[in-house]
């Protein structure tokens, strides 16, 4: 009876001004949690999901919720169950088939009995066809580059296994003068519809078809070159790109050359992952680079110009008198080329370390020593 029944926002969790799509969202929670595929002989998870199922019905029409909203259960007294809701309607096959198909692979054949009259059977959801165009797989190779190569760019060559058309066939797979037929089994859709037994009745589920594994045809005379694949498979060569400033571990991708498609559809793409060597003296941060510098306790104390190696060759820089070890100097624009743009270069920091000499001369120790005097040092 009517009064018995739970309020339908109770029963989804919802507030009564809860929009459509989180409506869908409780529903598809309780829908998963309760189902008697997941809880085999639970008869209250059973009980739960035809109350979920008849609350959904309702508050997923605008007009069935109004009238749920105004007047409550008896709104749908004599009505048979759930608001008089078609289990047959476009509306129905719609809002039911996206929530099952991800639970069942498919839809309901079958029927729910116990909604007091109520929905007559899911009919089969919403399955993509198997022998749709498909793209190709992507093929991945890696190429190594050195240091400079990496920040200039440059251009390599790649050569990976590559599957093109049989020349003898021309794709097809078939022997020369035969043509692939039709699948007896599945009549060219390239998928099977089976059933099985709920507890709601018959449940159909889509599969791929076994004899022509999605194609929708079948190869009777297969051709001896490609031995029915209608592909060879060749050695390829191809030169890649590789942009200025790109980094260890990224990729290049070559559209197009990676494996071909399934029923007509595109080739995949070549992804090309670089490996950068590392460098004896630079290291590399995103577009800045960086290095350590070695100057005299002489050139620290009194300053005076230095030459300094950076990535586009050696450049001059002025040591400030006093400069201490571990100081930082930036090269500005001396850096990395951004991927992003062509103008735009990182920096280039240099850590100057001031060294102390492991052997002198006896005319070094004295000038040394006249220093030390001439500080006061003891």
């Amino acid at each position: 009876m009517a009064e018995t029944k739970r309020d339908y926002y109770e029963v989804l969790g919802v507030p009564k001004d809860a929009d459509e799509a989180a409506i869908k969202k409780a529903y598809r929670a309780l829908a998963k949690k309760y189902h008697p595929d997941a809880n085999p002989g639970d008869k209250e998870a059973e009980a739960k999901f035809k109350e979920a199922s008849e609350a959904y019905a309702v508050l997923s029409d605008a007009e069935k919720r109004k009238q749920y909203d105004q007047f409550g259960h008896a709104a749908f007294d004599g009505m048979g169950g759930a608001g008089g809701f078609d289990p047959n309607s476009p509306e129905f096959q719609d809002i039911f088939g996206d929530i099952f198909a991800d639970l069942f692979g498919g839809g309901f054949g079958g029927g729910f009995g116990g909604f007091g009259g109520g929905f007559g059977g899911f009919g089969g959801g919403r399955s993509a066809r198997t022998n749709q165009p498909m793209r190709g797989a992507s093929v991945r190779t890696s190429v190594r580059l050195s240091f400079e190569e990496a920040v200039f760019g440059c251009e390599k060559e790649v050569t990976v296994n590559y599957r093109e058309e049989c020349a003898d066939c021309h794709g097809t797979g078939s022997k020369a003068g035969t043509q692939p037929e039709t699948c007896t089994k599945c009549k060219g859709q390239g998928r099977i519809v089976y059933t099985q037994q709920s507890i709601f009745g018959t449940v159909q589920n889509v599969a791929e078809c076994p004899d022509c594994h999605g194609t929708g045809k079948v190869i009777k005379e297969k051709c001896p070159a490609c031995r029915g694949t209608g592909y060879r498979t060749t050695r390829k060569t191809f030169k890649v790109t590789i942009p200025a400033g790109i980094d260890n571990g990224q990729s290049v991708r070559l559209s197009g050359a990676g494996e071909p498609g399934a029923n007509g559809g595109p080739r995949g793409d070549l992804l090309v992952e670089v490996v950068v060597s590392q460098h004896p003296i630079f290291k590399r941060q995103d577009v800045n680079i960086f290095s350590t510098v070695p100057i005299s306790f002489s050139k620290a104390a009194l300053g005076g110009p230095i030459r300094v190696r950076t990535i586009d060759g050696e450049v001059e820089y002025e040591v400030k008198a006093g400069t201490q070890t571990d100081t930082k100097v930036r090269l500005k624009g001396k850096g990395v080329p951004s991927l992003r743009s062509k103008n735009m270069r990182g920096d280039h920091y240099i850590t100057l370390v001031v060294q102390v000499p492991t052997t002198m001369t006896a005319a070094q120790k004295a000038a040394l020593k006249a220093y030390k005097e001439a500080m006061g040092e003891a």
